[in-house]
């Protein structure tokens, strides 16, 4: 009587076909964004990300070096994926004026909470870490230096369109982008409470102060 054959492992849909390093790559963080933006990077490990990607704690350790490094990738993905439709939007706007109302609309919505929960935890990651990743930390410095330039460049629109006036774009850039960071804050942590409403009020405040634009950008004028 031969003897019963072990019942054949369930293999991951990934595993079972070989595929190029960047589609692995590409899962793997696909599956890491909804953990890291409900339970935040330092209370995700890598077996829970094997876990929710479907592979072995080997795949994903032979594809990253750390979960920082993932942490990195799927903040890329989350801001590639937040400012896709807003970029467009903004270029297909009338002048700056009506660009930078849609930034700011954009920055605060019922569904934007989760993705300033990632932008603050990425930020605040290589600060938690003993021997900062020089790479994570050029990375982080490269995507504020490119969110401070969409800033500018919708500023500078405005003033070439007559729409603003202003005389230091990269100022007011410094103090729209400290402005939003540090409403977003507050509005995650409720204290004090505030609403997306109230957090859009106080940056159309800024542009119709520094910007002199004669109302605030959230108002038709129609």
């Amino acid at each position: 009587m031969k003897a019963a054959k072990p019942p054949r492992r369930a293999v991951a849909a990934a595993d079972r076909t070989r595929q190029p390093t960047e589609v692995r790559r590409r899962l793997i963080v696909e599956a890491a964004v909804p953990l890291i933006a409900e339970r935040g990077y330092a209370s995700v490990g890598v077996r829970d990300v094997a876990a929710a990607a479907g592979v072995s704690v080997g795949t994903v350790t032979y594809h990253f070096g750390s979960v920082q490094e993932i942490l990195s990738e799927a903040m890329v993905l989350n801001i590639e994926r937040y400012y896709a439709a807003l970029k467009e939007a903004a270029e297909e706007a009338h002048g700056g004026a009506e660009a930078l109302r849609l930034l700011i609309d954009a920055l605060f919505t019922q569904d934007t909470d989760r993705h300033w929960r990632m932008w603050f935890d990425y930020w605040s990651a290589g600060d938690r870490d003993q021997d900062p990743d020089q790479a994570f930390a050029g990375g982080q410095a490269e995507r504020y230096e490119n969110w401070h330039s969409q800033i500018r460049s919708l500023v500078e629109r405005g003033v070439a369109d007559g729409e603003f006036v202003c005389a230091d774009p990269a100022g007011f850039t410094v103090r729209f982008a400290a402005l939003s960071d540090g409403l977003a804050l507050q509005r995650l942590r409720q204290a004090p409470e505030l609403s997306t409403e109230d957090a859009r009020r106080h940056m159309y405040r800024l542009v119709e102060t520094e910007l002199g634009t004669g109302r605030q950008p959230g108002t038709s004028g129609r």
